[in-house]
């Protein structure tokens, strides 16, 4: 007669056998790669590569006849050069340079009248010299309906772009508070030392004639 505790081991390891048959005979599903699409990146272009080199000259003219321009000296220090002449505060002029290269460009617009977007009369020219040797000239226009941007065109020619306005006014921004260390003193205008007067002599006075009677 079999014992009871023996027939429940046998039990257990049939039903250890059982499992073990069904783990390492079950068919694994194929994963479908190409069921999910792989997440496209927004790419970000920007005006100026790192081809174009680093700014070491920025003017900006305004269609007002405001200017402002700063340029690296001999040592590689800022200088301001317009409107008057003067040192430059570094930080400053560093963060404008920083931001000529960081300008992104949002959209491109072919064919489009380019008075109806302001370039053909820009609002201001930028002008921006890089270490490479090379020069840059951008035509800017009006800012665009939504408020995002500037229409912008280079002096050479091509499509139209809208580029960020937030990055164009941090650099626009120079026109009206340039970066200077101090603010400069417009020297005085020398002035001539007046002439001294002319002497006039007073007129005689009329003689008058008494008839002899």
């Amino acid at each position: 007669m079999i014992r009871r505790s023996t027939v429940v081991y046998i039990v257990i390891l049939l039903a250890l056998a059982g499992a073990y048959y069904y783990l390492n005979n079950r068919t694994e599903p194929v994963a479908d790669i190409d069921a999910t699409p792989e997440a496209t990146v927004e790419e970000i272009r920007y005006l100026f590569t790192a081809d174009d080199g680093v700014p070491v000259s920025i003017r900006i003219e305004a269609m007002t006849g405001e200017v402002v321009e700063v340029a690296r000296d001999a040592e590689n220090a800022w200088k301001v050069i317009l409107p008057i002449e003067g040192v430059a505060e570094q930080g400053a002029s560093e963060a404008a340079a920083s931001q000529v290269t960081t300008m992104r460009v949002l959209e491109s617009i072919p064919n489009i009248d380019l008075d109806l977007v302001g370039v053909n009369v820009p609002a201001y020219t930028i002008h921006i010299k890089f270490s490479n040797g090379k020069e840059r000239t951008l035509k800017v226009g009006v800012v665009t309906p939504t408020q995002s941007g500037y229409y912008v065109q280079e002096a050479s020619g091509g499509d139209v772009l809208i580029v960020s306005k937030s990055s164009l006014d941090s650099l626009l921004g120079m026109l009206t508070v340039p970066p200077y260390l101090e603010t400069p003193t417009p020297s005085p205008i020398p002035t001539k030392t007046p002439l001294p007067a002319t002497e006039t002599m007073p007129a005689p006075a009329s003689e008058t004639v008494t008839p002899s009677s």
